[in-house]
C-alpha cells in the first residue's frame, strides 16, 4: 500500500506532513526529516480513529504501507507591499493533488470525518467549568474559550477565500458554542455541493480548492483539538480544578 505525503515546511515555524489521499491525517515534526519519521504512527492513529466510528471502514490494512513524499512546499510570509489588505500574512501548502476535483465519496467522507471532530470538540469543551475555559496560560494567545471561537473563525475565514461565508464575522454570534455551530452549518453546505468542482482560486497570494479547503478545515481543528486537551490536561497531573 502507498501511501502519498505532501510535507509542508516553515508552518509556525515547524513541518507539517500531510497524508494527501487521507484529509485528517497528519505529523508534525521540527523540520521536514522529523515531520516524516513521525508520520507512521500519525496514520496508524488515523486509522483507529476512523475503525472506531465504523463498522466497516474505508482504511485499509497498514501491515505493509509505503510512505512516499510526493511533493514538498516551503511557506513563505507575504508583507503589505503587495497585501494592503492583511500585512505580513504566511502562505501555506498548495500542492498538485489540490488541484484535483473531489469525488462524490470523498465529499461524503469528509462530512464524516468533520462531524467526528466536532463531537469530540464538543464532547471536550462542553464538560469544563467556565474557570477552566477562561484560565490564561503562560505563553499561550488564547484561553480554551478563546481557541473554540478563533476554531469558527478560522472556518468562516476560509470560506470568505470562496467568497461563500453566508454572513460577516460581526454577525456571528459572540457564545463559543453558537459560533461554532452557525459557521460549522454553513462548511457542510458549501462542501456537500464542491463534488467535482473544479474551482481553484487565488486569494491575497495563496491559491485555494475544494481539496485544501477541506484538508486545512479537517486539519485545524483536529489540531487545536490536541491543543486543548494540553491545556485542559496537562502531563503530570491536573494542575487546574475539573469541578468534578
Amino acid at each position: 500500500m502507498r501511501v502519498r505525503v505532501g510535507l509542508e515546511n516553515g508552518i509556525e515555524g515547524r513541518s507539517l506532513a500531510w497524508a494527501l489521499d487521507y484529509p485528517g491525517c497528519f505529523s508534525y515534526g521540527q523540520d521536514g526529516a522529523d515531520a516524516l519519521i513521525n508520520f507512521p504512527m500519525a496514520l496508524v492513529r488515523h486509522k483507529n480513529w476512523v475503525d472506531s466510528h465504523l463498522q466497516d471502514s474505508w482504511m485499509t490494512d497498514l501491515k505493509d504501507f509505503d510512505v512516499r513524499l510526493e511533493e514538498v512546499f516551503e511557506c513563505y510570509n507575504i508583507d503589505k507591499e503587495y497585501n494592503p489588505v492583511e500585512s505580513d500574512i504566511e502562505i501555506n501548502a498548495w500542492f498538485r493533488n489540490d488541484w484535483k476535483p473531489l469525488s462524490d465519496l470523498e465529499v461524503q467522507r469528509g462530512m464524516l470525518l468533520l462531524t467526528w471532530s466536532r463531537e469530540e470538540l464538543l464532547d471536550l469543551v462542553q464538560g469544563l467549568p467556565g474557570d477552566v475555559l477562561n484560565l490564561e496560560h503562560p505563553g499561550e494567545r488564547w484561553t480554551i474559550r478563546g481557541i473554540v471561537r478563533h476554531i469558527a473563525n478560522a472556518e468562516h475565514w476560509v470560506l470568505s477565500r470562496f467568497s461563500l461565508a453566508e454572513q460577516a464575522r460581526s454577525a456571528l454570534p459572540e457564545e463559543m458554542l453558537p459560533r461554532l455551530e452557525v459557521v460549522r452549518q454553513n462548511v457542510y453546505r458549501v462542501l456537500e455541493k464542491m463534488a467535482g468542482d473544479r474551482t481553484v482560486i487565488g486569494v491575497m497570494g495563496e491559491f485555494w480548492s475544494p481539496r485544501k479547503f477541506l484538508r486545512r478545515l479537517l486539519w485545524h481543528e483536529m489540531d487545536h483539538i490536541q491543543h486543548i486537551q494540553k491545556l485542559a490536561y496537562p502531563p503530570g497531573g491536573l494542575s487546574i480544578s475539573l469541578g468534578r
